[in-house]
């Protein structure tokens, strides 16, 4: 794929490194040939992805808080990097409730600092920010929204990420554009894969249950979400970086989610989950009275497909195979390092 030559030998700087994304993320990069800078925060349990896969042994980690706006322009200045993923952010949704002071500090002004960073350094070529699919003022239809639909989450994290995108695209017109610096933002779905081990989410809810021999406890069994495995927006965040160096026209704003047809409930996932695991695994309906959560959100696609001529390779069943064959070798003590290896290649040749 000529779009991952691209990465050999560029310096890229990824923020939230050490998270469940930005860990898939280093890992593809380093195959790719890049020279890969982490600015995350220490990860918060020794169980993560981060530390279990050792990404960091061919990367250069730096512990730091994106609140931190003179720390983070002194790493810009002494790594120089041409490409930069923003990823760090305060990514729950029920944690947003319960702290939204930090998290309209992490996710905005975070933002901010990011890209006022950007602005003062020399050399980049590329920066994609990482914001969500709850960005949009969602109204519980059927159709999927669009790049040009409304932006106005309702909950403290999606309302967040909707003004991270305001910033963006201020600090895109007013300085950057004209520095030649190409600046999209990339809205993706609910991502899956193995070594997610957040709170509050379905399939981090399922590997504890399955791990620990229980039964699964399902929050919101027929909320439909847009599911896809990690690597597909991951892997379009990579696209759209490259494409947009040589084209400044695709700079701009992508949904990245899965087919229409993957656009499953949480019970539907679950019931998947289960039968890929076996062992008699089963799931149970909890639903009760809690923060508001959208129970209807789905992409509409068509801008990065017809654009970028991206597509998603694994449907949802492949998917939760995947996620299953990581948290089985997990279990087992194997190599983890070795089994994501294996997993990105097999993507990457599949998308050849």
């Amino acid at each position: 794929m000529k779009w991952l030559e691209y990465y050999k030998g560029k310096t890229v700087l990824v923020t939230g490194h050490t998270g469940f994304k930005g860990s898939w993320l280093c890992m593809m990069l380093e195959l790719a040939g890049a020279n890969v800078v982490g600015y995350a925060l220490r990860p918060e349990k020794e169980a993560v992805l981060f530390n279990c896969s050792n990404v960091e042994a061919a990367m250069t980690s730096i512990e730091g808080d994106i609140r931190d706006l003179v720390h983070m322009q002194e790493v810009f200045r002494t790594y120089q990097p041409q490409v930069v993923f923003h990823l760090a952010a305060q990514p729950i949704v029920r944690t947003s409730y319960e702290q939204p002071v930090y998290t309209y500090e992490t996710n905005v002004m975070g933002t901010v600092n990011l890209l006022e960073c950007v602005r003062m350094t020399s050399g980049i070529e590329s920066v994609v920010i990482v914001t969500t699919d709850k960005v949009y003022e969602n109204k519980e239809w059927e159709w999927g929204y669009r790049e040009n639909d409304p932006l106005d989450g309702f909950d403290p994290y999606s309302n967040s990420k909707s003004c991270s995108e305001l910033v963006t695209h201020s600090y895109k017109k007013s300085f950057l554009d004209e520095m030649g610096i190409a600046v999209s933002t990339a809205r993706a779905g609910n991502v899956i894969g193995g070594g997610d081990f957040s709170r509050d989410r379905i399939i981090p809810d399922c590997v504890r249950a399955a791990l620990h021999g229980e039964k699964i406890v399902i929050r919101n069994p027929y909320s439909i979400r847009p599911f896809q495995h990690v690597l597909e927006p991951l892997a379009a965040y990579m696209q759209i970086a490259e494409a947009q160096v040589g084209d400044k026209g695709k700079a701009g704003y992508y949904n990245v989610g899965p087919q229409e047809t993957d656009c499953v409930t949480v019970g539907k996932l679950a019931d998947l989950f289960c039968k890929a695991w076996g062992d008699g695994l089963e799931w149970e309906n909890s639903c009760k009275d809690g923060p508001y959560e959208a129970k209807f959100l789905k992409l509409d696609c068509s801008h990065i497909k017809s654009v970028l001529g991206w597509k998603p390779y694994w449907d949802i069943g492949t998917a939760i195979e995947k996620t299953v064959e990581w948290t089985q070798v997990y279990a087992a003590h194997g190599d983890i390092r070795a089994c994501m290896e294996s997993q990105i290649n097999t993507f990457f040749k599949g998308q050849k």
